[in-house]
């Protein structure tokens, strides 16, 4: 994959799944698949994705990040699996070796969104950094392992009514990517509603006659 953009505002994605079995082929990896889809409907705006299946090793895990931040280009970069207390979970680790801040408010929340569901959401530690290189910077953050969740963490939660309950962590990515000079993303308000300041948000233009 080029780091050449189709479009001004194409955003570039990196989807890592981690996983000792999936990347061995004793089973068929499911996050990819999930983070694929839930893209595919969330965004509006122009979008590429460029993927990776690993083992859950510490040092392969921050080399596909790096990778994928500093030579592909990727503006964000989504791990799923790993992030649990059992010894062979380190993909937090393995992403606070390559970032430069840390993002602790989109953890928290994640959090916050499992423990509607259950109380062994307190084991989860995902996080969310920034990488910067000189002249790019992206926004990586790590998802839960299952396609439920995952759906669950990006777009929140709603009643039955459609009020939300709580807001999915997306809803702040984007602006989030505006603000270390990434493309502007756009989403399908019925998937995930975007928040942005006033300031800003984009005028759409409206064609010359």
């Amino acid at each position: 994959m080029s780091n050449s953009r189709t479009s001004p505002d194409e955003l570039l994605i990196g989807l890592v799944s981690i996983s000792d079995r999936a990347s061995t082929g004793v089973y068929q990896d499911q996050g990819i698949p999930a983070l694929q889809d839930w893209f595919s409907r969330a965004l509006t705006s122009p979008w590429r994705m460029e993927t990776r299946l690993i083992p859950d090793e510490a040092a392969a895990i921050s080399q596909a990040l790096v990778e994928l931040v500093d030579q592909v280009g990727c503006d964000l970069v989504v791990t799923t699996g790993g992030t649990g207390p059992a010894r062979r979970d380190v993909t937090p680790e393995a992403t606070l070796a390559v970032a430069t801040k840390e993002m602790p408010g989109f953890g928290e929340q994640m959090r916050q969104i499992s423990l509607h569901f259950v109380p062994t959401a307190i084991l989860s530690r995902q996080v969310a950094v920034i990488r910067e290189t000189p002249n790019h910077a992206a926004l990586i953050m790590n998802l839960p392992g299952q396609p439920k969740s995952i759906r669950e963490t990006l777009e929140g939660l709603k009643d039955a009514d459609g009020k939300s309950i709580v807001g999915g962590i997306f809803a702040a990515v984007p602006y989030c990517i505006d603000l270390i000079g990434g493309p502007y993303v756009e989403t399908d308000e019925a998937v995930c509603k975007v928040f942005r300041p006033k300031s800003a948000i984009r005028n759409k233009t409206t064609p010359t006659p």
